[in-house]
């Protein structure tokens, strides 16, 4: 069964910035810490992120995985689902971007992940807990700077 965490930030830029941002995911291997590489495989009609290949840091090991985005909240929310991994059997979720009240934008980051090795639960808690901290504080650091 998929571990769930969900997060919330405020980053003092306006939402079509951090939807902006969160979007151009190919350049997450210059501020996203963990990614290492992402190519996006196929794109929408829109030219958006359809289809992208990722490999990232992960305990130590790097992992492969496909996401297969879904644009239909966008610009409030840019969601995706896995499509295929390595060590992974599960890694879906979303950000949603509503303006905050004063001004920037509310972020949150939902993620529910599996792995296909068994690990015991407070592992795969923390390792949950740091990616979606982490991709929280790398999106705000990128549009903030």
């Amino acid at each position: 069964m998929a571990e769930q965490a969900t997060e919330r930030t405020t980053i003092a830029a306006p939402p079509d910035q951090v939807y902006a941002t969160a979007l151009d995911i190919e350049r997450y291997p210059e501020w996203a810490e963990d990614i290492k590489e992402a190519e996006v495989i196929e794109r929408d009609d829109q030219g958006r992120p359809a289809l992208v290949r990722f490999r990232a840091a992960a305990m130590g090991h790097s992992a492969r995985y496909v996401l297969r985005y879904d644009h239909a909240g966008a610009p409030a929310r840019l969601a995706w689902v896995l499509a295929e991994g390595d060590i992974v059997k599960v890694l879906d979720g979303e950000y949603q971007f509503e303006p905050a009240a004063g001004g920037g934008t509310e972020v949150t980051y939902h993620l529910a992940a599996e792995l296909a090795v068994p690990l015991p639960g407070f592992v795969k808690r923390r390792a949950e807990t740091k990616i979606v901290t982490t991709a929280l504080e790398d999106l705000k650091a990128r549009c903030e700077s």
